[in-house]
């Protein structure tokens, strides 16, 4: 017997929710939908200026703790969005997802001198998320 031809078009202007989701996609989208929370809790910390977060006197970037609380809430909010737009497929999720993640790399980096564990640990994550978000995967013959 012969196989019938896959007549479905792929890329071109197809459904969005016709794809199915690959496996690095799903991953950084769980990892987003981890990583959000995570800087949402960090920003709630830092605008209640708990004493969780130590101030450095010696750093160039310093800012108010409610100030680095504002800007983590916001990425964090960012990047729960971005993930819930790559978990469902939808064609700007990954772009958002890859562009969010990158300033989520960026403000941790920042925020290293004020709580070191947390922001290293956060911006490992923003880096596999970014890995998996910016692989580049080529399809042969429509298998993987």
């Amino acid at each position: 017997m012969t196989a019938m031809p896959d007549k479905t078009q792929r890329g071109h202007g197809g459904s969005e929710s016709g794809r199915a989701i690959d496996s690095a996609s799903l991953a950084a989208g769980a990892m987003m939908m981890l990583s959000g929370p995570l800087s949402i809790l960090m920003g709630v910390s830092g605008i209640a200026q708990d004493s969780l977060l130590v101030s450095s006197s010696q750093y160039a970037y310093r800012f108010d703790l409610t100030a680095w609380g504002v800007i983590h809430l916001v990425v964090g909010v960012a990047l729960v969005v971005a993930g819930l737009g790559v978990l469902m497929n939808k064609s700007w999720g990954r772009g958002a997802g890859a562009a969010t993640a990158g300033i989520s790399l960026i403000t941790q980096f920042m925020f290293v001198p004020y709580y070191p564990v947390w922001a290293i640990s956060v911006m490992t994550l923003d880096l596999l998320i970014l890995f998996a978000l910016t692989r580049y995967h080529i399809e042969t013959g429509g298998r993987r």
